[in-house]
Parts: C-alpha cells; structure tokens; sequence
C-alpha cells in the first residue's frame, strides 16, 4: 500500500510539471449551491457565489494539487489519501480555509465523481472520466464531511476532517 502512494504521488509531481496548469485561475463555469461555488470562465475569472452548502467551493479546473492542498487519489473502485495511504475510506485532514484536490489516476475509462454526503455538505461534482482529472473543493467552515462517488457509492468512501 505504502508503494502505491508513493508511486500515486510521484505520478501527480510528473503531471503537474508537465501540465502547464495555474489552477489559481479556474477554467470552467460554475453554477451550484454552495457558498463560493463557482469557477468563473474564460480562464481569468474568479466566482462568487451565495446558498447553502457549508461555506465551501469547488470546481473541475484541473491541475495538481496546490502547496498546502490536500491530495485524493481516485482510482478504479478506491478513493486513498496521498498523504497517508488510507483508503476505501480515505481520510484526510484540512485546515479551516483549506482545499482538497481528487485526481482522477489508473482509472481506466471507468466514470467516477465526488458527492459530498450528509451535513456539513460541499458542492457535488460532476462524473468525469478519464485520468488526470480533477475536483478541487476549498473548505472555509470546520466539521466532518463525508463523501463517496457518484457512480460507485459506498463502495468508494472518503471523510475530510476540517479544523
């Protein structure tokens, strides 16, 4: 297991410094419900965004995972923190303010999705298929929030502990 995260790991450092990504400038439109939700378009803008939802926002921009962003690894039947290697569910821990990028890896063209569950919540994303892809949520109000895959369920859990 420790391998695979390492390997997980080396393989998003690889792709981000081949992806000439800057995901401070999200590229895709956003509509939804949670505070902050929203991308903006065109690749400059920024959105803003008003509802319920727990204070978070979240978009499909793409891109590795930020300094200080926390990384989940989504795989064929498995979600597993690349911080430290827990998984089905995995488990990861943010800071108040801070975000967390899944990145689609070794999926196969197997169609997977983010849908946050229960209270707090946090935008729901979209199924997307294909690796490299990503769903990046940031995390502005602390709690517990559980989520799973919208094709797979509880077959692929995952928790964020937000402090």
């Amino acid at each position: 297991m420790r391998i695979q995260a390492l390997l997980a790991a080396a393989l998003m450092v690889a792709f981000a410094a081949c992806s000439g990504n800057n995901p401070t400038s999200p590229t895709s439109g956003g509509t939804g419900t949670g505070g902050g939700y929203g991308g903006g378009g065109g690749g400059t803008g920024s959105g803003t965004g008003s509802g319920t939802g727990g204070g978070t926002s979240g978009n499909t921009s793409g891109g590795m995972p930020t300094s200080g962003d926390v990384a989940v690894i989504v795989g064929n039947i498995f979600m597993m923190s690349a911080l430290n290697g827990s998984a089905n569910p995995a488990v990861d821990t943010v800071a108040v303010g801070g975000s967390v990028t899944w990145t689609w890896t070794n999926t196969s063209n197997v169609a997977h999705g983010i849908q946050s569950l229960g209270s707090p919540s946090f935008p729901t994303g979209t199924v997307l298929t294909g690796d490299g892809n990503t769903y990046r949520v940031t995390f502005n109000i602390a709690g517990t929030y559980q989520y799973d895959c919208l094709v797979h369920g509880t077959m692929m859990p995952g928790r964020i502990v937000v402090r």
